[in-house]
């Protein structure tokens, strides 16, 4: 036990250490990368975005691997894009390469044997290819019609021979590619929210009209109505308010159970909903994200919203709707 409380500041120390050198070793990579970009990142962003089939991503080992990630997102940014594993592709897979689509292949070294083949297929079928490499004249970066080369840099790997630096700057270019297609294109956060309907960022970009009840769910009443006959609206409707329209279609107010207790006193249900109506009440509108409806109402500690267009009800949205979805 004593051995053990004794070496354990120092080791602490030196893993601390080991950890701090990586990142700060990747992060200066990251700077060289981001200084070092030109007019090949240019044309390498106008051949992806012509595209009109997919964006075939291939390389091997490690490589392999940051592909597999940058595929899916540009998939998931508006570029339709496929991870394609070169020796498969020599094996028969070539067949899912079409003359619609454009090849981003990845290597550290540029000599990757395994994608050779696919290499040759790219050439021999005018398929544009783009290479991600770290060295500018081999033979991926010759061949390819745009080549993006990586600043050379020591591998974070203490014997310098562990893909770690290399690997996250191509991780990063992959990213750097996918944002600049994304906004080249005008992708949205409604495009995004299509392409990830599920877990938290499907939630998180859900809007109203997804959520709200509109038609005859809607409780509404004219501003003549007796309250005896609203009362039964909100009863029926079961949203605990109606909304007072007025001969224009527009919502002049809302009647809620709090207005029913401020009117308890007295004649109430020989009033109309106009008399008893609260003005103005807080709206949103369809297209506004279900998250912001939400904080409006917990902000104002209401539990239910209309939504309006051009100041016309088309739906109301109650809490527990947002709180359904996962909303928050």
């Amino acid at each position: 036990m004593t051995r053990m409380t004794q070496t354990r500041p120092s080791t602490e120390a030196a893993d601390l250490e080991s950890a701090r050198r990586v990142l700060a070793l990747e992060a200066e990579a990251l700077q060289s990368l981001a200084l070092g970009l030109d007019q090949a990142f240019v044309r390498a962003l106008d051949i992806l975005s012509a595209v009109e089939g997919r964006v075939v991503v291939s390389g091997m080992g490690k490589s392999g691997h940051v592909g597999h990630k940058i595929a899916a997102t540009l998939a998931s940014t508006g570029t339709p894009a496929v991870f394609v594993h070169p020796a498969e592709a020599s094996h028969g897979d070539l067949g899912m390469i079409t003359a619609k689509d454009a090849v981003l292949a990845l290597s550290n070294s540029g000599e990757t044997a395994e994608l050779s083949d696919l290499i040759a297929y790219t050439r021999r079928f005018a398929i544009p290819l783009v290479g991600i490499t770290s060295r500018g004249g081999s033979t991926l970066s010759e061949a390819a019609d745009v080549a993006l080369v990586l600043p050379l840099k020591t591998e974070a790997c203490p014997m310098g021979l562990a893909p770690t630096t290399s690997t996250t700057m191509m991780l990063a270019l992959g990213d750097a590619l996918s944002v600049a297609l994304l906004e080249r294109k005008g992708f949205t956060a409604a495009d995004f929210q299509m392409l990830h309907p599920g877990g938290s960022l499907g939630r998180r970009l859900l809007k109203v009209s997804d959520l709200m009840h509109d038609g005859d769910e809607v409780p509404l009443v004219a501003p003549a109505q007796p309250m005896a006959e609203t009362l039964l609206v909100m009863t029926n409707k079961r949203f605990g308010c109606a909304g007072v329209v007025g001969p224009d279609g527009r919502l002049m107010g809302i009647v809620t159970d709090g207005d029913l207790r401020r009117h308890m006193a007295g004649s109430m249900l020989e009033r109309t909903a106009k008399e008893v109506m609260t003005p103005s009440p807080k709206t949103v509108r369809p297209q506004m994200l279900a998250a912001e409806a939400l904080r409006i109402m917990n902000t104002s500690a209401i539990t239910t919203l209309f939504v309006v267009d051009d100041e016309k009800p088309v739906g109301i949205l109650h809490i527990h709707d947002c709180l359904r979805a996962g909303v928050a």
